[in-house]
């Protein structure tokens, strides 16, 4: 019976803690630079212009959105209530597909019913058999669902019409996959003609896999803004710091923790999160779950070693981080290429350009102008060899 009694308020605590918990979004230094970065990045973007948000899975990219998504509603709130058919955004997700090749039809589809468009059970079509009778007593079909371009259309009029912010499209990465035979350029091609034709910024939020889409070509190059939302680092002091900072944050917010210090342990929650703020979060909840269907009292190292992810998983994700920050990188070699491309004097200071870069910039291609049929240059032997020259003499003789 004692057992029953103290289990009792237990469970209501840690009911309590995962409920809180769940709720509980931290403003992090990270958090907070990026999304500042973001909101000036809308508002200083032109019509029609992309925004790629990047950044390692877990980071906190979700997150990051809702928080641009609010202070745009707070921003626009005066602007929506004299204009009540404008939206302060568009919010949707690209569905991965399901057939090896990005739906478009049904990327178009959601967008329509994110922004409650009228009469989109027409513009999506009706079942068959349903139509409108003739003069003759027949009925004609009503036709088929809208085509892609015609819903392109839709979309493109809805947007100009209700004048949101931004389009935002999380897991943007799965516009990236396509049928063989595809350009991947023709996927951003898409994108970058609805956001010019109808004058929005599109947003698209991805991991590393976005990272596909740089470059593709100059003009979506000149058209697109890179913002990188990063994690913490163990090369560098600050932050080691900010994380444990966070470590302490979590820890205030968790009363089940009992006699365990997170902070003690912040080099193993380091591990296993790899210094991403909500790759911590979901591991502290999922071990808070653990604790309540458990017997133990509270929360333990144990615990936090059961609900933590796997080394394995750990080191693929870490991989993929780190190629892409490599990929992001823009050092002092990128630039300095940069200005030797362009016939600029190098910087004071630069390193000197190496034989092979300034082969590759400055000379010039051989052209191979020998005609057909005609040999090429080179020294023909004369005379014999010292010893059969001999032998010709002894034959002579």
């Amino acid at each position: 019976m004692a057992s029953a009694v103290l289990s009792q308020p237990r469970a209501q605590t840690l009911t309590q803690d995962i409920e809180g918990f769940r709720s509980f979004t931290m403003a992090h230094p990270r958090l907070a630079q990026a999304k500042e970065e973001l909101l000036s990045a809308i508002e200083a973007s032109a019509p029609g212009s992309l925004i790629l948000v990047v950044g390692p899975t877990g980071v906190g990219k979700t997150t990051l959105r809702r928080k641009v998504e609010a202070a745009l509603t707070d921003k626009l709130a005066a602007s929506m209530e004299t204009d009540p058919g404008r939206l302060p955004f568009i919010s949707l997700e690209a569905v991965a597909p399901d057939c090896g090749s990005f739906h478009w039809r049904d990327h178009y589809q959601r967008m329509l019913a994110q922004m409650q468009e009228p009469l989109i059970d027409y513009k999506l079509g009706l079942p068959r058999g349903e139509g409108e009778r003739t003069g003759k007593g027949q009925y004609a079909p009503w036709p088929r669902a809208y085509t892609g371009y015609q819903l392109q259309q839709s979309i493109e009029n809805a947007l100009r019409y209700r004048r949101p912010a931004a389009v935002f499209i999380d897991e943007a990465q799965h516009l990236g996959r396509m049928a063989s035979g595809r350009k991947l350029a023709d996927q951003l091609d898409v994108i970058k003609s609805t956001a010019s034709r109808s004058h929005t910024v599109h947003v698209l939020i991805g991991t590393y896999e976005l990272l596909a889409f740089r470059n593709l070509s100059a003009q979506l190059s000149r058209r697109s803004i890179d913002l990188h939302f990063s994690r913490y680092q163990t090369e560098s002091a600050g932050d080691v710091e900010i994380f444990q900072n966070a470590v302490f944050t979590f820890q205030k917010q968790l009363r089940s923790c009992g006699h365990l210090d997170l902070l003690n342990v912040w080099d193993f929650l380091y591990e296993r999160s790899l210094g991403c703020i909500g790759i911590l979060k979901d591991w502290l909840m999922r071990a808070l779950i653990v604790a309540a269907r458990s017997a133990t009292p509270a929360l333990n190292l144990a615990i936090l070693e059961k609900a933590a992810l796997s080394g394995s998983q750990c080191e693929k994700m870490l991989q993929e981080a780190r190629e892409g920050e490599a990929r992001l990188a823009d050092n002092n070699d990128t630039r300095d290429r940069l200005r030797r491309l362009l016939n600029l004097p190098d910087r004071v200071g630069a390193a000197p350009a190496s034989s092979e870069t300034s082969a590759s910039t400055s000379a010039v291609p051989k052209v191979n102008r020998r005609t057909p049929g005609v040999r090429s240059p080179q020294r023909d032997q004369i005379g014999l060899p010292r010893d059969q020259a001999g032998k010709m003499q002894v034959l002579h003789a």
